[in-house]
């Protein structure tokens, strides 16, 4: 796959997550709790990913026993409990801020993947990696003015968040070059979707499935911001490294922050704005040092 289709992959990926807020607010309402929304998020997704996969792509759910250790370790450890303090801190301070503290993530990232792959820390990694970060913040107006009326816990559950996202990457980084995305997106969901059965007390509220709104949120929360974003995310990274993917991946706060102003009338302020722009200029910040290696490699 040429770079540029990766990078493209990883972006629409990332900006599927970035519309999660218009499908779970409805969860909220009808009194579903963050760890039953990991639940539904999990089980739904398993459900239409293995029909897929039944229907179109049977052969790719051939694996080999030893990886689905992988597999269970990005689905529980990495998926379930990411998604717990990502929607919890949605729940109790809003969807700017949860997904602002997630994406303490790419940081988590950068550093496993210099441990356990050994890629290289470069200077325009680390510059891309604190344009990002502080994008991020103006983002959610954490600067220029700073908020000193955050509850700890909630910035704890936001960096947990961040840490638990980065497991993703790594967990999966290893097999992409033995399964295709569908494959490790079905199976890691089936690992999810076994342990939130276990864990939570859905079950206890399927009657709340048979309210359209629901039903409706339910589904466009696994197909658009789960089955749509695991895949084209993890198709990126497959072609790229951990660090860039996840970098490039901070596209979806400013999805979130214009779905948001458009669809939830929030409002954007100046320094918002500052913050997106930021964030943008880090991802094209790491394609264009990338296109230079490339064009010197062509001319050597």
């Amino acid at each position: 796959m040429a770079r540029g289709k990766a990078y493209l992959y990883t972006i629409v990926g990332a900006s599927a997550w970035g519309l999660i807020g218009v499908f779970v607010s409805p969860l909220y309402d009808r009194g579903f709790t963050p760890w039953e929304v990991v639940a539904i998020r999990g089980v739904f997704t398993f459900v239409f990913m293995f029909l897929l996969m039944m229907l179109f792509f049977r052969k790719h759910l051939a694996t080999k026993l030893r990886d689905h250790f992988v597999f269970a370790g990005a689905g529980i450890i990495s998926i379930a409990f990411f998604n717990y303090f990502y929607f919890e801190v949605f729940a109790q301070a809003g969807i700017s801020l949860a997904v602002t503290l997630l994406y303490t993530g790419p940081l988590f990232v950068t550093i496993l993947s210099r441990i356990f792959f050994k890629e290289a820390l470069t200077k325009t990694k680390m510059i891309a990696l604190g344009l990002a970060v502080i994008g991020c913040a103006f983002v959610v107006e954490l600067l220029p003015y700073g908020s000193s009326s955050l509850p700890l816990s909630v910035v704890g559950m936001g960096i947990l968040s961040g840490f638990f996202y980065a497991l993703y990457s790594i967990f999966t980084k290893p097999i992409t070059d033995r399964y295709s995305p569908l494959t490790i997106t079905t199976y890691t969901f089936l690992y999810t979707s076994v342990f939130m059965l276990i864990a939570s007390d859905v079950t206890a509220k399927v009657r709340l499935f048979t309210y359209a709104d629901v039903l409706v949120s339910s589904v466009l929360l696994a197909l658009v911001s789960t089955v749509a974003g695991y895949v084209f995310y993890t198709t990126g990274l497959k072609h790229l490294e951990a660090s860039k993917a996840s970098i490039l991946a901070t596209i979806e706060p400013i999805v979130a922050v214009i779905t948001g102003v458009l669809v939830l009338n929030d409002t954007l302020a100046v320094w918002q704005g500052v913050g997106i722009l930021s964030v943008l200029f880090s991802a094209v910040l790491v394609t264009r040092r990338s296109r230079s290696r490339q064009r010197s490699a062509r001319v050597v």
